[in-house]
This record gives C-alpha cells, structure tokens and sequence, in this order.
C-alpha cells in the first residue's frame, strides 16, 4: 500500500518534512499527492547525449522498518531527457541518498542545487525488517558504489 499525506508526514522517513509542495526554480519538492519530491544537493552540469553523473539528496532519511522507499523520476526533467535511475530506499536505512543520473539530451543540461530533482514513492511492507548494509549513514556527498569481492 502506498503511504501519503498525513500517514507518511506521522511516520517521518524524512527529517524536516515539507508539508506542502513548494516551488523551486519552476518546480515543486515536498509532500505531493502520492509521495515526497526530494531536492538535489550539488549543482550539476551534464553534457549533451548520454552523460551520467553521481549526485545526492538535500534531504536526511531515516527509514521506519515498515516502509520502503522507491525513487521516480520527476517529469519536468524526464521531459528533458533527464533520468533518475529507480533506487530503493529500504527499511531502517538513514543517510542522505545517493542520486544515479543519466542523460541522454540533446544540449547540455544544468541542474542548481536545491531544485527539486525526483520523487520519492513510500510503501507499507508486511513484515518489518532492518536494513543494515554497506551503504547505511550516507554523508550528504555522493557514495560511489562500493563492490564486495
């Protein structure tokens, strides 16, 4: 089940929780219909036709154990050629969120910090479990993937 509105404002998956949608260089962050748009931290440039970049989130997360998290993209950049790969954020993880950029426009592309760059889609799970992998408490920089060999 989707968890929205006051619900997902109670179970606070996200410290200091807009609880209305605000404008923000021509689009919205905050608490929206059926999700959380979330903001981006640095600014980013990305080049014209498939440029990728790491970025992360402005905001702090800190994941009830009974709710997961699914990164979408926001559709004023996916109109522009943007995507933010689908991440999950799972239960009980906290930390600032790292970003997957791609994009595969025609003229280069320049994201402001602060600009509301995806949304954030938050689900009740059944059973209720803890995250405890190598990606918990993200700094607010971009974590590059670390591979276990």
């Amino acid at each position: 089940m989707v968890i929205n509105g006051q619900s997902l404002l109670d179970l606070k998956p996200i410290a200091n929780m807009e609880r209305i949608k605000i404008v923000a260089n021509g689009m919205s962050y905050g608490l929206s219909e059926a999700g959380y748009d979330i903001r981006i931290a640095q600014d980013i440039t990305l080049d014209k036709d498939k440029s990728f970049s790491l970025a992360s989130a402005l905001e702090y997360f800190h994941m009830p154990d009974n709710l997961i998290g699914v990164v979408h993209d926001k559709s004023s950049w996916a109109r522009q050629g943007l995507s933010v790969f689908n991440t999950i954020l799972e239960p009980s993880w906290m930390g600032y969120l790292t970003l997957e950029l791609f994009y595969r426009g025609e003229t280069p592309l320049v994201i402001k910090a602060g600009s509301p760059i995806a949304q954030v889609i938050f689900h009740e799970i059944k059973e209720r479990a803890t995250y405890s992998g190598k990606y918990q408490n993200q700094g607010p920089e971009p974590t590059p993937s670390i591979y276990e060999r």
